[in-house]
């Protein structure tokens, strides 16, 4: 398992890896449809996608949280 330590870490790449996946996929089929080479395409979005989305959400995350724990009712 891995330490508590590095929980932050480890949310921000899942979190970054998850919707860059879906994400590169959702926009590069409304962009080309089912093209020949759609895999090798989506792919290649999907790692730029994910190396924006991995620091962002790294960064941006505490900030959400504490947005979040302002806007809800205790």
């Amino acid at each position: 398992m891995i330490p508590k330590h590095f929980e932050s870490i480890l949310f921000a790449f899942l979190m970054s890896m998850f919707m860059s996946f879906f994400m590169s996929f959702v926009i590069t089929y409304i962009n080309l449809g089912l093209i020949d080479g759609f895999v090798l395409k989506w792919l290649g979005a999907f790692w730029k996608a994910f190396a924006i989305a991995f620091p962002t959400i790294f960064v941006v995350v505490p900030t959400v949280r504490k947005l979040v724990g302002k806007l809800v009712i205790q």
